[in-house]
């Protein structure tokens, strides 16, 4: 397919505006610039780990690193001389999971939490004057009172006296060095500290509908940069929720649990607020440089971005109503008549300006590589990438006519390509097209079809029966409707076959596309029961630099406590749990807090909220292993997103448009952590292995797919996402059991990374 070209316009330009407008700025759009983007490349690698690196960030002026792994040490590195400069011992007896520099304090006082529920402050000038190998530091405040592992720190810009910790104890807690150098230990009998700033152990939500009511575990949260008061957070359900920290009540303490205060908004893709999955979670949360947008990672997901303020951005509102209303058809009343030329209506019709002649016929030349691809079925991935061009690149310019045209495209693409979720967007593009255009039949059949691909076959009739009624003379759609028919005949038939004893021949999975989530989590007795009760805990990171694919790992230093006698142990320290197990600290066996009778009275009183939903997906990554995958914005604008995968490889994205421009293979196993500088182009990543890798435009030539760590590899990026489809072809359509400890414990010996795509479809 014909380059596509990036919109942050071109670099020569830019310099020579430079001469043009004295006022003109271009340090920050040069930043991170597409064109240095594309030339990314390993420059060094930082030794001085001994495990894992689970937390990487850089300080204010990006002169500093600070890195946290599972040896229980905290290094600083300087960014002139990439050189290790500090390597304190912290005392923690569990990984740790994130350090941060402590603002406007001249870099003195860093702050590490772990996974033995503790946060640790160090004063850095504590060290002067000492040998390389002198590192122990006695903490200068040692908080305790968490429950469970600390999973991520913030901190406030021009603050040097608070740290805020997140925790799977399901609390947000906020720790003031003027009020004192250290508390109680969790389950002391001395007097509990107050500083719970969010109490959300009885938090989460099954869907957008249900009340918060379930144990919820925080993986991450982030403070505005622009915007200190607000504050987001993310855990153990599919939202994300968004605190004025103005509006919050005093800070409690943990001897009474307190109902969950409400949150300024919700967010979550549309799709994902009603699955109920129990083991859909977040593992990262992040604002934007400018603080108008959220970036959500999903464990067994995508990327997903959303708009702070969704009344003036591109992203919706949404309620628990509208998620089911999007999956039961409805005749439109009001669609627009598309009769009008591609050149001459605006999508929002409030200009009569033409597009201009030569973006008009890049737009035709990108629909015809996207027909082209549907065709042919072929190059899905280049032809959704041409209609996220012509849909996300020029959409504030292209008519509704060429708009609903490439709606529609793009939604069939989607439907062939089957990738996770990827019916659901189709879906998504549907409804748009159709209110452009009511009178056309195409959106409601690539609907039905959707609707089949999810299972949901009574759903895809009612859709394929309204289009057969705009086009009664259409041989496909007849064809269609009467496929659906007998399709829930069979299956009428099957159940009755069951019920009379017999055995079934249907399989009411058939048509539905399959994630990797559902073939990791699904148990043998799949009973609506077995999927209500909470997932068990996950590690983050493997000892001795091992792949953890596993869900369910014990690790150093965390006393046992989530050790669950109910999971396969394997060489590569897999481990597979049923739906059913539950961990947390109530022991209740459904993993809700309060007693039924006050929850019925609850549900029955409680009215939904609202939840933002995405303006903009991310694909290509995964993220299964580890409860520590970050997603980032890079540059000082945020134009490109980047996160790590469990494939070894870390990704470049457009914010703009979604479109992968750039793969890089950094890691043995898996990256965890991506950290752009603040002022250079330069990213810092980490994960399994136990070093640093630091990545400049340093590249000859730009390229798509880049060896890293790992050396060359292919250049095409097509090539380097079949590699991942072909090891599961190896696999075959095992259950990830003896067979899968077996197969993947003689990859690992052979030196073959573990790869996983986020797809649907199960080869």
């Amino acid at each position: 397919m014909e380059s596509l070209c990036f919109h942050d316009g071109n670099i020569t330009n830019l310099i020579n505006k430079r001469y043009l407008d004295v006022r003109h700025d271009s340090s920050q759009g040069l930043q991170m610039h597409s064109s240095l983007v594309e030339r990314m490349a390993l420059e060094r690698e930082l030794e001085g780990h001994q495990s894992c690196v689970n937390t990487i960030a850089w300080n204010s002026k990006g002169s500093l690193l600070i890195s946290g792994s599972d040896d229980t040490r905290m290094n600083i590195w300087s960014y002139s001389s990439h050189k290790l400069l500090h390597s304190i011992e912290t005392g923690h007896t569990a990984n740790i999971f994130c350090t941060k520099f402590v603002p406007e304090t001249s870099d003195d006082l860093v702050v590490s939490g772990a996974g033995d529920a503790e946060v640790r402050l160090f004063r850095l000038s504590h060290l002067k004057g000492r040998g390389r190998e002198d590192n122990a530091v006695t903490p200068s405040a040692l908080f305790q009172c968490h429950t469970r592992r600390v999973k991520k720190l913030a901190v406030e810009v021009g603050n040097p006296h608070v740290v805020w910790s997140a925790s799977e104890d399901g609390t947000v807690r906020q720790h003031d060095f003027r009020e004192g150098a250290s508390c109680p230990p969790a389950g002391s009998s001395r007097q509990e500290c107050r500083n719970i700033l969010l109490d959300l152990r009885c938090g989460a939500k099954k869907s957008l509908a249900d009340p918060p009511k379930q144990l919820f575990g925080l993986k991450s949260c982030d403070i505005s940069s622009t915007r200190p008061h607000l504050l987001i957070v993310g855990g153990s359900d599919a939202f994300a929720r968004l605190y004025d920290r103005r509006m919050l009540p005093p800070l409690s303490s943990s001897q009474k649990k307190l109902p969950p205060p409400p949150c300024v908004s919700y967010f979550c893709p549309m799709h994902l607020s009603d699955c109920g999955r129990s083991s859909l979670h977040l593992t990262h949360v992040a604002f934007s440089p400018n603080g108008q947008e959220v970036l959500l990672s999903y464990s067994g997901e995508h990327l997903y971005l959303m708009d702070v303020n969704p009344a003036y951005g591109s992203s919706i509102s949404y309620t628990s109503g509208d998620v089911s209303n999007l999956m039961n058809f409805a005749p439109l009343l009001n669609g627009i008549d598309l009769q009008s030329s591609v050149s001459g209506t605006f999508l929002n019709g409030s200009s009569s300006k033409r597009i201009p002649a030569t973006k008009l016929e890049k737009c035709k030349k990108l629909i015809q590589t996207a027909v082209k691809s549907l065709k042919e079925d072929s190059n899905f991935y280049y032809g959704i990438e041409a209609c996220n061009e012509v849909l996300d690149g020029y959409r504030d310019e292209i008519g509704p006519l060429l708009t609903f045209e490439c709606l529609c495209i793009r939604a069939a693409i989607l439907l062939k390509r089957k990738w996770k979720n990827d019916a659901h967007m189709a879906i998504r593009d549907c409804d748009r097209a159709r209110k452009l255009n009511s009178s056309s039949f195409r959106p409601l059949l690539l609907i039905a079809d959707a609707l089949s691909q999810l299972g949901k076959h009574k759903e895809a009739l009612e859709f394929a029966i309204g289009a057969q009624s705009l086009a009664p003379s259409d041989s496909e759609v007849a064809l269609k409707v009467e496929s659906i028919k007998d399709h829930i005949a069979a299956a009428e038939a099957d159940k009755i076959n069951k019920a009379n004893g017999g055995e079934s021949r249907f399989d009411p999975r058939a048509g539905r596309v399959l994630s990797l989530s559902d073939i990791l989590y699904r148990s043998d007795a799949n009973s609506d029961a077995s999927q209500d009760g909470p997932r068990s805990e996950r590690d983050d990171s493997d000892d001795d630099g091992e792949l953890e694919l596993a869900f369910e790992t014990s690790i150093s230093g965390d006393d046992g406590q989530d050790v669950d006698p109910n999971v396969l142990h394997g060489s590569l320290n897999l481990r597979i749990h049923r739906r059913g197990d539950s961990t947390g600290e109530t022991g209740r066996a459904n993993g809700s807090c309060g007693s039924p009778t006050s929850s019925q009275k609850e549900k029955a009183v409680y009215q939904p909220e609202a939840a933002v939903d995405m303006k903009q997906r991310y694909v290509g990554h995964c993220n299964v292993g580890t409860d520590i995958k970050q997603a980032s914005f890079l540059g000082e604008r945020g134009e490109y997103i980047a996160s790590g995968s469990d494939d070894g490889r870390w990704f470049i994205w457009e914010k703009r448009t979604g479109r992968l421009i750039k793969m890089l293979h950094g890691d043995e196993a898996v990256v965890n952590c991506v950290q752009c500088h603040p002022c250079d182009c330069v990213v810092a990543t980490s994960g399994i292995d136990s070093t640093i890798k630091i990545w400049t435009p340093t590249a000859s030539v730009p390229s798509l797919v880049a060896g890293g760590a790992a050396g060359p590899e292919t250049s095409n990026v097509l090539d380097a996402m079949e590699s991942l489809l072909n090891f599961w072809s190896d696999l075959g359509c095992m259950s990830l059991q003896k067979e899968a400890y077996i197969h993947l414990n003689a990859r690992k010996a052979e030196n073959v990374n573990l790869i996983l795509l986020n797809t649907d479809t199960w080869i």
